[in-house]
């Protein structure tokens, strides 16, 4: 490991869950626990619905948490989840396995538009709550969702994986470090090209037909929120659309394959987020974060090299001749987080998404185990979720500049 990524048993904790709480922490810093630090003799009985996404976690591999039963509409995606859990009890139903008096949470891997309806109505049966992404689809439910969490009184979690990529969390670290200096600027892109394949599944749409790419932005979001515990608070949105007969009558009634959002953050910082779902591009979830001592930024392609680049006194040319201060460029080694302890033995391997899903496992068991509010709470949640709702609005009102709702009270 080089030295910019050594770190100490002290900040270990600290870079993984400092940043991004805010307000909605409540002045409680996230103990991004490891596995000997358990206050809590019980374990955590879950429910999983949901068995596409939701077949992609290691519940069943956390030494605190026990997977109760599995549900989804479908026969043979409730068989897949029992397959993966090693759980021989399945519901029909959300509705029905809520019902379980064993179960204490549940994991919610259902469509994006169900997600708060099934998360109030969870959190209504007195069960602990972590959601896919995004949180919300629309300002109203954001409201709802936040204000039904604050009245029962449990936990809610988002499963947001650019929190927990590894390049993030190496980000985390060298913001809390100082070594960014000044974060003047940063940008981030999801890039998706063909996930029209998925519109349509059995001759059927599915609720990704049409789906506005900026209702989608938390893997982006989460790039610079998580990382500097900002919060967006305007924006002006564009999108790119044409003719094509796919994007003609969709439930969503967005006209855009592709649609760009240039925020402005509480700090007065500008934040340039792209979500594409089609033309020549890279599949990417990647981010840039611009400081006026280093930079740091992400690969093309997961998978490849990431590059720092640190500000220099030496002086050198450009390709005109002229002197100036050369600045260092240098790949970036990034370190396998999940192969350390900042996770319990059994789920130190890789995992979906760059790793994050064993991260969003962990941290969602030990936050209920603790008793202590998980990293992306209900509040980051929003934070990351509701400023898309409000650029796609933008971006229909041909790049109106508008204000983003904030949810910390």
């Amino acid at each position: 490991m080089d030295k910019n990524t050594n770190i100490t048993k002290s900040d270990r904790r600290k870079f993984i869950g400092n940043a991004g709480m805010g307000i909605a922490a409540l002045a409680v810093v996230p103990n991004f626990g490891l596995a000997n630090q358990q206050t809590k003799s019980s374990k955590i009985r879950i429910g999983i619905v949901g068995g596409r996404f939701g077949a992609g976690f290691q519940f069943h591999e956390h030494p605190d948490c026990i997977v109760e039963a599995v549900s989804d509409l479908r026969t043979d995606r409730r068989q897949t989840l029992m397959k993966t859990y090693k759980c021989s009890k399945s519901y029909e139903s959300l509705e029905k396995l809520i019902l379980d008096p064993k179960i204490d949470a549940v994991f919610i891997a259902t469509p994006a538009p169900d997600h708060v309806r099934h998360a109030v109505m969870t959190l209504k049966a007195g069960k602990h709550v972590l959601s896919a992404v995004p949180a919300a689809m629309t300002i109203d439910e954001c409201y709802l969702l936040r204000d039904t969490v604050k009245s029962t009184g449990l936990t809610y979690m988002m499963a947001e994986t650019s929190y927990y990529r590894q390049n993030t969390i190496s980000a985390r670290k060298f913001y809390q470090q100082g070594q960014f200096g000044e974060m003047f600027s940063a940008a981030a892109e999801y890039n998706h090209p063909g996930l029209d394949a998925l519109w349509f599944e059995d001759g059927k749409a599915t609720w990704r037909q049409g789906l506005p790419p900026l209702l989608y932005p938390t893997h982006c979001s989460a790039f610079l929120l998580s990382v500097t515990g900002e919060r967006l608070t305007n924006v002006s949105g564009l999108g790119w659309g044409d003719q094509s007969p796919l994007l003609k009558n969709n439930p969503y009634n967005n006209p855009f394959w592709n649609e760009t959002a240039f925020f402005k953050t509480n700090k007065g910082k500008p934040f340039r987020v792209e979500v594409n779902w089609k033309g020549a591009l890279r599949n990417s979830e990647r981010a840039e974060w611009r400081g006026d001592k280093m930079s740091f930024f992400s690969a093309l392609e997961d998978g490849k090299e990431h590059t720092i680049v640190r500000i220099a006194e030496d002086t050198g040319k450009d390709d005109a001749g002229f002197q100036h201060k050369a600045n260092i460029t240098e790949t970036y080694k990034q370190p396998l987080w999940w192969q350390s302890d900042l996770l319990p033995e059994p789920l130190r391997h890789n995992s979906g998404h760059d790793g994050s899903h064993s991260f969003i496992t962990h941290e969602f068991i030990d936050a209920l185990i603790h008793n202590r509010q998980p990293t992306v709470n209900v509040y980051e949640a929003i934070a990351y979720t509701a400023p898309g709702i409000i650029a796609h609005q933008s971006a229909l009102k041909d790049g109106e500049y508008m204000g983003i709702p904030n949810f910390d009270n």
